[in-house]
């Protein structure tokens, strides 16, 4: 089962809704707003831009009525992804440059702090070998985060609209 949110206009539910069991990249062709949601089933990254960019937030099932104070959006949910069931090992390797050059180490398990137990000065490339991982600009799994699925992320500066630099990862597992 891939999942299922249910997006709202007003906030504690209120208004018209718009039930999403796959990838939305742009919820205000359903909605004039999204200022509630429901998670039924499953995992979702939601973005408070439309096609999958801006500001980004992991929602696992539950209830959120006003997510804007939970979640530190300024605004709505402009679309959404399914973040898919992993069972399996997990497998990621991060590099202190783009093109994945410098440092490299491989990751199996969450790093709180990549500074602190790589030594790394910075991370600017990765290669997302196995499952699904969530990057944070701060130690401890804090501060904005970015969703990484397989494959090769070359120069992760383009991720971000800004020059974020990433200090923990984390995986992305039935229980985040």
């Amino acid at each position: 089962m891939s999942g299922k949110i249910i997006f709202f206009e007003g906030r504690n539910f209120q208004g018209l809704s718009y039930e999403c069991i796959s990838d939305c990249s742009e919820i205000a062709s359903h909605l004039s707003r999204c200022s509630s949601c429901r998670v039924e089933s499953g995992t979702f990254m939601v973005y408070d831009q439309p096609n999958y960019t801006g500001q980004q937030y992991l929602l696992t099932t539950g209830e959120y009525p006003e997510y804007q104070n939970t979640i530190g959006f300024n605004d709505c949910i402009q679309s959404c992804r399914v973040v898919p069931v992993h069972k399996g090992p997990f497998k990621l390797r991060i590099y202190e440059k783009d093109n994945f050059e410098g440092q490299m180490h491989e990751l199996t398990e969450d790093c709180d702090s990549i500074q602190d137990h790589y030594h790394m000065s910075d991370m600017q490339s990765c290669n997302v070998m196995e499952g699904y991982w969530l990057m944070f600009e701060q130690p401890n799994y804090e501060g904005r985060m970015f969703y990484l699925r397989p494959g090769k992320y070359k120069n992760l500066r383009e991720i971000s609209s800004d020059d974020v630099r990433f200090n923990s990862i984390r995986r992305i597992t039935e229980t985040v």
